[in-house]
């Protein structure tokens, strides 16, 4: 869409379209086929036309008279099946109007839970909260999930119909089953914001939009839940991270790493509020991944220059995630970490550990070429800095490996 305020605008608004109208009607599935067709609609009358005054009701009404268009065709396909008896067409419910604003709940947070059903696995939670709600497409799913794209499609078609099968009314959770489903919540929104913070594609490194989505997510629900301090150390996590990125990016676009970044540029409100976040969340509760992930991202912005930088605390920190979580990209982490702390060699030595659990990944082969550099591995880190760049999506992250290994020849 060539407005890119109107596109960040229907992002916004398109899962609140979507819980208005799955509120309002149910069927989950096809309540989301008629949401794309009206923002899809939508993108291509409103640069011409002009954008209505109520943009969000025009949505869920276009929305709304899609539903019914693809109800009334389903129920032609199977007039003869006893479910379409069960099957009410939009017109004839007595619920409130789609477009109504519930009085004491945010749709899109009620959309949120919704898609992580415990019908659902937790792979197909995230999943589809992430088409649902994050509005992210299936391609960029896939790649946070380090699976085809196929798989993914298979696995968000199957959880639609895991929801139009469960029945679950449009509402709020009771308590107990909220707290069964946070953990899932909250890594699709830690997705959310790590696709809005490091874009796997296109021509942008930065989606602030989808920052700021998961941001204002977690907000919500640590609203919802203020005891609860992995929630709280998600929040800090994400307004420590994102307070960098003023300074992430140059006038190009190109990114620029921690250690050159300007850290004036740093968004001084989010670190305070975070490190005030963390600080009252660690004392409570268990510690959690996300609370130690904050603890490592709050070393990082109080540092007052990268060399003063306190990495044996933070390899620790990484020592300590690693028995929470046995993930590769935590382990990658680590390993950087040790190469800060201890010298570039012993780095390299933690990351041939890691065997063939990450090697695809650009990162891993960024993070060999950036030790072999301080190593003074010349010509090993330019290979590993050119095979980073053709493993890279995002464009912005395969200019910038190329330039590395430009300034190194």
């Amino acid at each position: 869409m060539p407005d890119s305020g109107a596109e960040e605008l229907l992002r916004t608004l398109s899962p609140q379209v979507l819980g208005a109208v799955v509120r309002r009607y149910g069927h989950f599935d096809l309540a989301e086929d008629a949401t794309q067709e009206a923002l899809l609609a939508a993108s291509t009358r409103w640069p011409a036309g002009g954008r209505p005054d109520d943009p969000r009701a025009w949505l869920i009404t276009v929305a709304s008279r899609r539903l019914t268009d693809l109800l009334r065709a389903e129920q032609a396909r199977r007039r003869r099946e006893d479910t379409v008896v069960q099957r009410t067409l939009p017109e004839e419910h007595l619920a409130p109007s789609a477009d109504r604003r519930a009085a004491d709940s945010d749709d899109t947070l009620v959309l949120l839970f919704l898609c992580c059903h415990p019908s659902l696995s937790p792979a197909s939670q995230i999943a589809l909260t992430l088409r649902a709600v994050g509005g992210l497409t299936t391609a960029e799913i896939a790649r946070a999930f380090l699976v085809p794209e196929a798989t993914m499609t298979r696995r968000i078609t199957r959880a639609k119909a895991g929801i139009k099968s469960s029945g679950v009314p449009f509402g709020m959770p009771p308590a107990a089953d909220r707290a069964a489903r946070l953990d899932a919540v909250l890594h699709v929104l830690y997705l959310i914001f790590n696709e809005g913070y490091v874009s796997t594609s296109g021509p942008d490194l930065v989606r602030g939009e989808l920052s700021a989505e998961a941001i204002r997510l977690t907000r919500i629900v640590h609203r919802l839940l203020p005891d609860d301090s992995e929630v709280a150390g998600l929040l800090a996590l994400m307004l420590l991270t994102d307070a960098r990125r003023p300074a992430r990016t140059g006038p190009d676009g190109a990114p620029i790493p921690m250690s050159g970044q300007d850290r004036s540029r740093w968004d001084t409100e989010y670190v305070t509020e975070g490190v005030a976040l963390l600080s009252e969340a660690l004392p409570h509760g268990p510690t959690g991944q996300f609370q130690i992930q904050a603890a490592i991202a709050a070393l990082h912005d109080e540092a007052p220059s990268a060399e003063k930088t306190d990495w044996p605390q933070i390899e620790a920190l990484y020592e300590l995630l690693l028995r929470l979580s046995d993930n590769p990209v935590v382990a990658l982490n680590h390993a950087v970490a040790v190469g800060m702390a201890r010298g570039p060699r012993e780095g390299l030595a933690a990351l041939g550990k890691l065997g063939d659990r990450i090697s695809g990944d650009h990162r891993y082969h960024a993070a060999r070429a950036h030790l072999l550099e301080l190593a003074g591995e010349t010509a090993a880190a330019i290979e590993s800095y050119v095979d980073a760049a053709r493993r890279a999506t995002g464009l912005p992250q395969q200019r910038y490996l190329h330039s590395r290994a430009a300034r190194l020849r």
